[in-house]
């Protein structure tokens, strides 16, 4: 593969699609040292682009009278997006001495973007937690008074217990629970993973950029149940995001 000291400059062209094909066939192999550099670099750009999404859909439901709250009775208020602490770094490393390498773009992703919990009500839009918004928590900076590590490291015991199947490392509620209503197990990332991009399970299993880009597309709430208040919301929510 001759094309790939330019990937950086393609994905930044428009390419983006290509890229990723490219650097999901290399699987492993994007770890050698003649893809590393740039391979990150492609996935230090898409958590870049993914940040600038992540605020702009911020500002643009709190304008909408969006509330930002958690999926409880009370609906506490919260806030949607955290950036990374002084941790992050820490963090990935953390992980990869309990269970190995992490995928690029989940590196990238702890250490530029942080956590993100779109889960709310919109005024226009009452049903919103149901349409699955967007939610990703990796580096526990939405929580300063507790160590996400306690969370991870029970699960990463549990599986140790029963290792039948890969560890899901769990990073989102299902859809369900973002709702308030009880369902079935947690989203969460297959590890470990010496690939660029992490594979992802939730409702169907994709990989983690793809999962993304599906979510902005429907500007954080990827499953929309087609009620016409809902696209007019989405709309204007999705003009001019990045794709990742």
């Amino acid at each position: 593969m001759t094309e790939h000291l330019d990937w950086v400059d393609r994905y930044i062209a428009g390419e983006q699609r290509l890229v990723w094909h490219e650097l999901r066939q290399l699987g492993s192999r994007v770890r050698e040292p003649a893809f590393a550099p740039q391979a990150q670099a492609v996935c230090d750009e898409m958590a870049r682009r993914a940040r600038s999404n992540i605020e702009t859909l911020v500002t643009r439901l709190r304008e909408q009278g969006y509330r930002f709250h958690e999926n409880n009775d009370d609906q506490t208020p919260t806030e949607p997006y955290t950036p990374p602490g002084p941790q992050a770094e820490e963090q990935v490393h953390w992980l990869e001495q309990r269970l190995g390498l992490l995928p690029m773009v989940l590196s990238s992703w702890i250490r530029i973007v942080g956590d993100v919990w779109l889960v709310g009500t919109h005024p226009q839009w009452p049903s919103s937690a149901a349409a699955d918004p967007l939610v990703l928590e990796l580096e526990g900076s939405r929580y300063p008074d507790s160590d996400i590590r306690e969370y991870f490291a029970e699960e990463i015991e549990t599986w140790k217990e029963d290792q039948d199947e890969p560890f899901l490392l769990p990073v989102a509620p299902d859809h369900f629970h973002k709702d308030n209503v009880s369902g079935g197990g947690p989203y969460g990332i297959i590890l470990p993973d010496a690939s660029a991009d992490a594979h992802f399970v939730g409702q169907v299993g994709m990989p983690l950029v793809s999962y993304l880009n599906w979510a902005f597309q429907h500007g954080g709430f990827p499953r929309p149940t087609g009620d016409q208040a809902q696209w007019h919301v989405i709309r204007q929510l999705t003009k001019g995001l990045h794709r990742l």
